[in-house]
């Protein structure tokens, strides 16, 4: 899928696209890790049920900032599993601390393993996180440079 210009409107899209490795080894390993919630607990969150994920599933996802505890409510939308391309993506739940989607699919391309990450990101709608959103922005990031490591 690819964001024309304006339809993200007002969310901010972010994409990339990572080499995990090479060969059916790191294929099967990363495949496994991607659908078992591994993209996020590899990166420092906390899942509340690490099983498979399957679409249409509330939980909740951690993150531990210092002595502050973040708790991001979700719902799983969609779950892939082809046989060169595996992942999920989830949407924030009322609570979270910002609105939007975000996607991870491990996919090949001949030898190559790849990671694609794909988020959708606005403020939240109300509540306290809204002033923080310039903070969370930066967070992102972050979480995203980890996500790019979590599946090596």
């Amino acid at each position: 899928m690819t964001w024309e210009p304006g339809v993200t409107h007002p969310f901010r899209a972010a994409q990339s696209e990572t080499v995990i490795g090479r060969g059916d080894a790191c294929w099967q390993r990363a495949a496994s890790e991607v659908l078992r919630w591994g993209v996020k607990t590899r990166s420092g969150f906390a899942v509340a049920s690490p099983h498979d994920v399957m679409p249409g599933e509330r939980l909740t996802i951690t993150a531990r900032l210092g002595p502050f505890v973040v708790r991001e409510p979700v719902e799983v939308v969609a779950v892939i599993r082809q046989p060169d391309r595996v992942g999920f993506s989830y949407r924030a739940l009322p609570g979270h601390p910002v609105r939007g989607e975000e996607a991870f699919v491990v996919h090949r391309h001949a030898d190559a393993v790849l990671l694609s990450i794909r988020s959708l990101t606005a403020p939240a709608a109300r509540g306290p996180w809204r002033p923080a959103y310039p903070l969370l922005r930066v967070a992102q990031v972050i979480a995203r440079r980890r996500y790019r490591r979590a599946l090596r």
